[in-house]
Formats: C-alpha cells, structure tokens, sequence
C-alpha cells in the first residue's frame, strides 16, 4: 500500500510559525521605536502627576486653600495672555519628555564576576574562620558571604580593592602567625603585584584590608622646614602621621606627610641604623641626612665600600673628614670617641660651676657611616681593633654630649653588627625589597602592609622606637657626580652643600702679663671649633 504525503499545512507549518514570529517581533520593535516619544512623554506625565499628588499629601490642611487659590489664579494668567495654552502645552510636554527619559540603571550591589570574587574568599577563609563546635558559624562550607563582607570596593580590572570582614571572636586575633596566615591568604587571593595595609580591629572583630596607592617619588632633596634638631628621613602615607611639611614638587609646592626623625639630649632614639639590599637607597638616605645636619652641625663620614659616592662632601665647610680607608677611619672614630668624652668633661664642669654649656658642646656633631661591616673584616684580616670599638663612646653617651650616629649596613652583614650598637640604634630604617622576616628582624615588628615584589629605590618601612611601622620613601639624593644622574638632580644636590673649606691661620694669643691681674684672653667657640676640624683632618691625613 503506497503511503500518502502530508498535508501541505502540516509540511510547511513551523517554518510560518517561525516567519509569524519573526514578522511578530520586528513589528513590535518597529512599533516600540515610532511610539518612544509617546512612551516617553506618558511615563513622565505619569511621575509628574506622581509627584504632583505627593506634593499635595504633604502640604497641611491649613495651607491647601491658598495653594489652590494660588494655582488657580497662575491658571487663568496663563490663559488669558496670547498663545499663553500653546506655551503651557509645550512646557508641560518638555517637562515631561525630561523626566521620562530613560536613565542609567544604578549599581546596588556587586556584578556576576565580583559576586564569584567575594564567594571565592569566602570559601577561602571558611577553614581558618570556623570550627566543628560552633552550632552558628560565620563561616561555613556552602554559606553566603554577605553575613561576613559588610563593605567591599572593586577597581577598574575587577579586583577587590577594599574588603571589610567579620570574623568570630574566637579567633585567635592576638597571634601574629594567625594574622599572618589570613594576611597572606588574602593578599594571594585578592591579586598580587599590589600592596595592601590590614587593620585589625580585636575589639569589634572585624577586619578591613585596603589597596594602598604607591608613594611619590618625585620629591627631589631640598631645604625642609624643620626645628633644629629634626631630620626628615622620607614621607609617608597622609594618615600615617600628623604633621606635613611643606616641599617642592615638580612646579609646585605642597604639603607632604613627613617622617620626622628627632635628635639631641630629650630625644628618645639618639641613633640610627639604616638596613638595605644593595641598590635600595640606602647610600641616598645618608647623603640625604648629610645635607640637612650641615646647616647646623658637624659631620664626620666614613665610607667602608670605598666607592666614592660622598666625594662631593670633600672639603666643604662643616665636613671635618670624609674617609675611605681602614687606618684613616681608625683615626677618625678615635678623635670622635676623645671628643664626646671632652664634650662630657666641659659640660660636667660648666654645670657644676652653674654656668651655661659651653657653645662648642653645643653643636651637633654627627658620625655617618656606611657599612663599616667591610672595614671590620679588614680590620681583622690585620689584626686590629674593629671599628665598631670605637663606636660604644658616641653610642653610649652620644645623646648627652650632641653626638649622633648614623650606620647603614646590608642584610647579609647584619650579623656581624655588635651588641651595643644593635642596643642603642632604635630608630630604624628598611629599605629596598625584603621579606616580612627580614622587616620583622631589623624593626622588632612586621609592617601591616604587604611588601611589594618590584620597588623604587628610596622605598620602604621606618620604625622610631616602639612607635607604629610607617611605610618611607626617601628623597632622591643621588651622587651629583655620577654621570646617571640627571641635571636637575645633580644641581638640586649641588644647590645644598657647603661653600668650599677655607685655609685658617692659627694665631697664636699674646702673653698677658703676670702683674696685671687679669685673666687671659677667652678663645672663641668658633676658633675651637675650627681647631678640632683642622686637627681631624691632619689626624686622618
């Protein structure tokens, strides 16, 4: 039996279905594009009335009559002044086209790729923040993360950038492996390659980490704004610190948060220590130190790498040596070792005779040195005494006597520093890229921040004392005579340091006379000033 073909209509019928629909679809879009105007204008008539109503809810009972009366009387003027309907027409229309028109959706809350963000550190945190006995955890396998992430930020590339989290209070929040472990966690999970500060907030147990912004590098040496006394080490972030300072950046000057380093007898960290990779900054730092302490004192510089990078502090007025060399640094720490007990002896003997410390005593005097680890490795290859012997007088009784000391060493040579200057150098510096660990051995405390793998040179973390661990970048200080350095840089340099050292003649007083009586001629304090400079360098010679 031959079998029939279908009706046509059977044959043929989705595809018209199809062709209906799609007949069906660009007429009602074609419909919906002619009518936009008439949509738009009806929706605004529509929330203009809305608001109209609204308006006159809230009006009391006591003033609707003279609202009315008002509108009323508006109404007629309207219509009794030529085309005054046309106009009306056409302001009501306009008004409403304005407020119809169609407006940008406002975000309320995170999109599909930040919501798998959030979830992913939510599922992350979810073993360190809970536990089997908690009937009601925070964290759970399977939970939501909007209980715990109460305020979060995104940055252009769909990163987490601000991030609050809420956790259980009976983690252990006190411990500094078990916020470490959650630092870490988040720094990797958040992206990496950026630096984030951590605020742990023990009491409200919360925890709120932030993407911080790189520091200026711009801000070249020049003459700070400072109290005698005060050195600027390197600025900061703007909430870090409470006092600014006032700085030439680029065309401009602004006011940049300032590390402030404070030296003298009421000061807390008399001494510094300055630790680096080669390359961070380090040699920057101290040259930096150099050109402001000479506006108001002395300085002695010994140099252990014997590179040459304080050459253009020869000869200049304040600078009483500048040396490079084992036996001329033995010297020069010697003299500087007599010269703080001298400095002790007069000052002990001015107050005992209730008198005022005499100027010379007065004046700081800074030693400034730059890995003397090299200079003790050569001192025991000769047999002699280390350098940093010399060192427990000025470090000791420094802050008595004006004297400062300045050290910069490398990681690798830390160990070969000694106990009385680990002891009194409490004011520390960290510079170039290091591990939380090596931060954590020099400060005493790891920084609330993450280093960053790639840093400018100049960049890193300063500590006075027991205070708080604040993220540094050093001024540029470059050596202006290296052929690296550019032009401005070189002439900002050169634009701080000393006029050249002038020959001085020594006079030699005249004899008073025994029967007169009087005392001999006093010798002023500059004259002995310039006497134990003289006497330095022809030490060091």
């Amino acid at each position: 039996m031959a079998r029939r073909p279908l009706p046509r209509i059977l044959s043929s019928g989705s595809a018209s279905i199809t062709r209906s629909r799609e007949f069906a679809r660009t007429a009602a879009d074609s419909a919906t594009d002619v009518l936009h105007p008439l949509i738009m204008i009806t929706r605004g008539l529509r929330l203009l009335a809305g608001a109209g109503r609204q308006k006159w809810a809230a009006t009391p009972k006591d003033r609707r009559g003279p609202t009315l009366f008002l509108v009323a009387a508006c109404v007629l003027v309207v219509a009794l002044i030529p085309y005054g309907s046309l106009l009306a027409l056409v302001t009501v229309m306009g008004a409403a086209a304005w407020k119809g028109r169609e407006r940008t959706p406002v975000r309320t809350g995170p999109d599909e790729a930040e919501t798998g963000r959030l979830q992913a550190l939510y599922d992350a945190l979810v073993p360190y923040f809970s536990t089997a006995d908690d009937p009601s955890p925070l964290f759970a396998h399977g939970g939501d993360w909007d209980q715990v992430f109460s305020d979060y930020e995104f940055d252009g590339d769909g990163r987490v950038s601000r991030l609050r989290v809420t956790y259980p209070a009976y983690f252990t929040d006190s411990e500094a492996a078990s916020r470490a472990r959650i630092e870490q966690l988040l720094h990797a999970k958040s992206g990496r390659g950026r630096e984030y500060h951590f605020s742990w907030d023990e009491e409200g147990n919360q925890l709120v980490m932030s993407v911080l912004d790189a520091l200026p590098t711009s801000i070249t040496a020049q003459r700070f704004v400072t109290a005698p006394g005060e050195t600027v080490l390197g600025f900061t972030d703007d909430d870090a610190v409470q006092r600014t300072v006032p700085v030439s950046d680029g065309d401009g000057t602004r006011d940049a948060p300032g590390v402030v380093w404070r030296t003298g007898a009421r000061s807390t960290e008399p001494h510094l220590l300055i630790a680096g990779q080669p390359g961070s900054g380090t040699t920057a730092l101290l040259r930096s130190i150099a050109l402001q302490v000479l506006q108001q004192g002395d300085i002695l510089i010994i140099e252990g790498s014997g590179t040459g990078e304080y050459a253009c502090f020869n000869g200049r007025e304040g600078v009483l040596a500048v040396e490079c060399g084992l036996a001329g640094a033995l010297a020069t720490l010697e003299w500087a070792a007599h010269e703080t007990e001298r400095r002790l002896i007069e000052a002990n003997r001015a107050r005992q005779c209730g008198d005022a410390v005499p100027e010379d005593t007065r004046r700081p005097l800074w030693i400034l040195l730059d890995r003397p680890s090299v200079l003790g490795h050569l001192a025991a290859a000769d047999g002699g005494p280390d350098p940093q012997e010399l060192l427990q007088v000025p470090l000791r009784h420094g802050r008595a006597a004006n004297v400062t000391v300045v050290m910069t060493e490398q990681f690798d040579s830390l160990d070969s520093l000694s106990d009385t200057v680990r002891s009194h150098t409490r004011a520390r510096v960290v510079l170039g890229r290091c591990t939380p660990a090596q931060i954590e051995s020099v400060l005493g405390v790891e920084p609330h921040t993450t280093p960053t793998p790639d840093v400018p040179p100049g960049r890193g973390y300063a500590r006075l004392g027991t205070g708080p661990v604040l993220r540094i970048q050093v001024p540029a200080t470059p050596d202006p005579y290296d052929d690296a350095t550019s032009e401005a840089e070189r002439q900002a340099v050169l634009g701080l340091l000393p006029e050249r050292r002038t020959a001085i003649e020594a006079t030699a007083p005249e004899p008073v006379p025994e029967d007169t009586g009087t005392a001999p001629e006093q010798v002023p304090a500059d004259t002995v000033t310039a006497s134990v400079a003289m006497e330095a360098v022809t030490v060091s010679d």
